[in-house]
């Protein structure tokens, strides 16, 4: 479980603070616009009505006990980049602030902040991946080139098993599971038949596995 600041709740704020919320945090939210606050009032952990551009506000929340610090601040880059420089200064352990543009990242890098998220630009990325490829219900891009794919199992692989078929040789990914019914099953053994109806969890190069799943 980790203790959570979330700066901003916009759109991606709000929906950043729930799930963590959801999945176990303990998550503090603040905003100066009282109705977005009250909004997540039962939601979160606790939410509070502030402008954390104040220095004196922002130090009363004792931002040192918080193992995360995320400033999701939209439509005004100088907050953004203000927050995110005294929440360093004040000893915030690690602070991840959200950017709309390419330009904004490095400037809050050299600002303080321990990372920079672009929820716009990886949501578009992540679709396009997923709609030019055949057959593919998700993507996950683990690092530069390097990702997951869950497709349907291509019609020429229905009834043959991973050895037969000389996946990895072959294409040069993995087959990590495959889904039934909305569950994953972990794959151990090279003799696994695929099924119809099945859905592959396929890991490796981008490029290759892209390639393998184009294959019927």
């Amino acid at each position: 479980m980790k203790n959570v600041l979330v700066i901003g709740v916009g759109r991606f704020g709000k929906h950043l603070a729930v799930k963590m919320t959801e999945l176990g945090s303990q998550v503090m939210v603040v905003d100066k616009q009282e109705e977005r606050v009250n909004d997540l009032l039962g939601r979160v952990t606790r939410a509070q009505i502030g402008d954390c551009m104040d220095e004196k506000l922002l130090g009363s929340l004792g931002v040192g006990n918080f193992d995360l610090c995320f400033v999701c601040i939209g439509g005004s880059f100088q907050a953004s980049l203000e927050i995110t420089s005294l929440l360093k200064d004040l000893g915030a352990r690690h602070v991840v602030a959200k950017a709309d543009r390419e330009i904004h990242e490095k400037f809050l890098l050299r600002n303080g902040a321990d990372e920079v998220i672009h929820p716009e630009r990886d949501v578009a990325l992540r679709a396009a991946k997923k709609y030019s490829a055949s057959n593919v219900f998700d993507y996950f891009e683990l690092a530069d080139g390097f990702s997951i794919y869950e497709a349907g199992v291509p019609d020429s692989w229905e009834r043959k098993s991973i050895g037969q078929l000389n996946i990895r040789s072959r294409f040069g990914v993995n087959i990590i599971a495959v889904k039934r019914n909305g569950k994953i099953v972990p794959i151990t053994s090279a003799d696994h038949v695929f099924l119809k109806g099945e859905h592959l969890v396929i890991a490796g190069n981008t490029k290759d596995c892209a390639r393998a799943l184009e294959m019927r």
